[in-house]
């Protein structure tokens, strides 16, 4: 079963995590996102769901303003043929549609199926913003929660330097 805002600020609140949300109108881009009103400081993220040639399935988070280059990352990650993942795949692994995509989203992944690449660039922010599952809100948290979040999914965290 898919989590929802709900769930995922019941598991925030579970870890002690602090948070704070905002909301605001649907955003499917980083260009839609950057349009808005942005309320919360810290770093804005942009967030790729990935799939190689081998079916390793990957959830790329850096800055909004991070280039990236799939072909350079795929020998980075030692991929094969680096892809967008299909949004039905993307709905299976980690329940939320294209446009949603996020870390939080990795509260689905119970079979720790994606791997997390996070831009050390984005790790140096003390603070970070993300779409709580659905695109019409913002949550802010820490980098430090953020990495507790992720670790609680189960999942392992691989650090890159994309820039």
């Amino acid at each position: 079963m898919t989590a929802t805002p709900d769930d995922l600020f019941a598991k925030l609140n579970g870890l002690g995590i602090s948070y704070e949300t905002h909301s605001h109108d649907p955003v499917f881009t980083v260009e839609e996102a950057q349009s808005i009103s942005r309320d919360l400081d810290g770093g804005h993220s942009k967030n790729l769901f990935l799939k190689d040639k081998k079916g390793d399935v990957y959830l790329l988070v850096c800055l909004e303003d991070t280039k990236v280059d799939l072909k350079a990352l795929r020998k980075q990650i030692g991929a094969k043929n680096l892809s967008f993942g299909k949004p039905g795949l993307l709905m299976e692994l980690l329940g939320v549609t294209p446009g949603s995509v996020t870390p939080f989203s990795l509260i689905n992944d119970k079979q720790c199926q994606v791997k997390v690449l996070l831009d050390a660039r984005m790790m140096a922010e003390e603070f970070l913003n993300f779409h709580p599952l659905i695109n019409d809100k913002t949550t802010q948290i820490s980098m430090n929660s953020l990495k507790v979040f992720i670790e609680d999914c189960g999942h392992h965290v691989s650090v890159l330097t994309l820039d």
